[in-house]
């Protein structure tokens, strides 16, 4: 393999963690070029800002002479640059493979993981380092405000990582955390998920212990120790491991938990701290960040004051406007948990005000009818809700999808306003004369939705 490839061309540009690693080699002085069939901001844009070349589809003439194609996990055999790639022989890597051999190996990697809470957890992990002055690399699967960017390769001794659970490629079916080197992991949580490649919970738990196996016993553990599925992951583990949490017989406990407007403050080793973040997942969070800084030996006085200017993350609870009194919010939740969480989070910010939850059943998981009965139980913080068509209706066969209209009539069983409608359009037009000044608009999507956000914000 050569060792210094120049030219890297990815397929596939526009997910999360292509489009970021893309940036940021670019910015090492690679010449970075991709394809990618859905190109759409905020990474479109980001990319352009970078000078990143992008060509829509996925021709095989449009795949240049490069040293190096990392193929992203969306990519499939029938995709024709995928079978031109593999039919002309040239050089191809998973992006997590191409991670480990260009950027990680020889760095203390601190690897992010869970079912929920990644994004947020690294990117505050990311501004505690950064903050302190430490200067790390990382790699996020979302825009932190705090640092502008989702990726940032760079000569540290410190690499930060969002550890994703979901298969490498197509070509290798291991998770992606399995490449990371970890010298420090973090497991968030552990719940069902990406239904179109686990069948059970047990297997995203074997998971989970392939990467906790390969924690050198010099590195690190830190465990929710509130979740059952934590704990049962991390018995045996070859690693020292740390449980943090709100039970008593954690080993960092979480203490004096408080919620206002502005954020949330809780306790950890003796030292209070404060996020602008509410829920209690989000301190969860933010206590798992610094318990990890703690044991690097980040002073709390550092940590404290980063935690409390830390801004947030694209499309986690982002705001995206106000208009006549109407807020609405952004979130990328598209798991019940997620959702949930989410939700009362925005109930502890926002008080009284009623809150219109807007689903789009987009991913792998809830496209199928896995969490029929989990979902409407999940929008309980919500005071009327509006279900979208599933995405890509045509990849399921009808006795494996999901029943939006089941969902919308057990959400209205409980009283509440909710209602069916296949598009971004059909909602926006159903919505309009529903909200009044005062009210907060959460959209919740791992994808663009049809340009909802904007859609309201104009129509409203």
């Amino acid at each position: 393999m050569n060792p210094t490839p120049r030219h890297i061309h990815f397929l596939g540009i526009c997910g999360t963690a292509m489009g970021s690693v893309a940036a940021a080699m670019q910015d090492q002085g690679f010449l970075v070029t991709g394809q990618d069939e859905n190109v759409y901001p905020p990474m479109s844009t980001f990319l352009e800002s970078k000078g990143v070349a992008i060509t829509p589809g996925f021709n095989p003439a449009d795949i240049p002479t490069a040293d190096l194609i990392v193929i992203g996990n969306a990519m499939s055999r029938g995709n024709p640059a995928v079978e031109s790639v593999l039919n002309r022989k040239l050089l191809y890597l998973s992006l997590p493979e191409a991670l480990k051999h260009f950027v990680l190996r020889g760095r203390h990697n601190l690897v992010v993981t869970g079912t929920h809470g990644k994004t947020t957890t690294t990117s505050i992990l990311a501004w505690i380092f950064e903050h302190a002055g430490l200067a790390p690399g990382y790699l996020i699967g979302g825009i932190p405000a705090n640092l502008g960017q989702g990726a940032n390769i760079r000569d540290s001794r410190f690499f930060i990582i969002e550890g994703d659970e979901y298969d490498t490629a197509f070509f290798d079916k291991r998770s992606k955390f399995v490449h990371y080197l970890p010298e420090l992991a973090i497991v968030n949580n552990i719940e069902f998920d990406h239904a179109d490649i686990y069948r059970d919970l047990d297997e995203i738990k074997t998971s989970f212990r392939r990467l906790l196996n390969i924690v050198p016993s010099g590195g690190i553990v830190l465990i929710n120790g509130d979740d059952p599925n934590c704990l049962d992951v991390a018995k045996n583990c070859p690693a020292p491991v740390a449980t943090v949490g709100f039970s008593a017989g954690c080993a960092r406990q979480i203490q004096n938990a408080a919620h206002s407007p502005g954020g949330s403050s809780f306790e950890l080793s003796g030292e209070k701290f404060s996020i602008p973040l509410s829920g209690e997942f989000n301190i969860r969070n933010a206590a798992m960040a610094a318990s990890a800084a703690l044991h690097y030996g980040i002073p709390a006085e550092k940590i404290r004051s980063a935690l409390a200017s830390f801004q947030g993350i694209r499309r986690r609870q982002e705001v995206r406007g106000t208009v006549n009194g109407i807020t609405v919010i952004d979130d990328f939740g598209h798991h019940p948990t997620a959702i949930r969480e989410t939700l009362a989070g925005l109930r502890k910010k926002y008080g009284a005000a009623r809150i219109w939850a807007l689903f789009e059943p987009r991913s792998n998981t809830t496209r199928r009818a896995v969490f029929q009965h989990e979902l409407p139980a999940a929008f309980a913080e919500a005071d009327g809700a509006f279900i979208a068509r599933i995405a890509r209706l045509e990849q399921l066969p009808e006795s494996d999808r999901l029943d939006p209209e089941r969902v919308v009539a057990d959400i209205a069983a409980t009283g509440k306003p909710a209602f069916y409608e296949p598009t971004a359009a059909a909602i926006v037009a159903r919505l309009k004369p529903l909200a009044k000044s005062g009210d907060i608009v959460v959209v919740f999507s791992n994808g663009g939705f049809d340009g909802i956000h904007e859609k309201l914000l104009t129509s409203l």
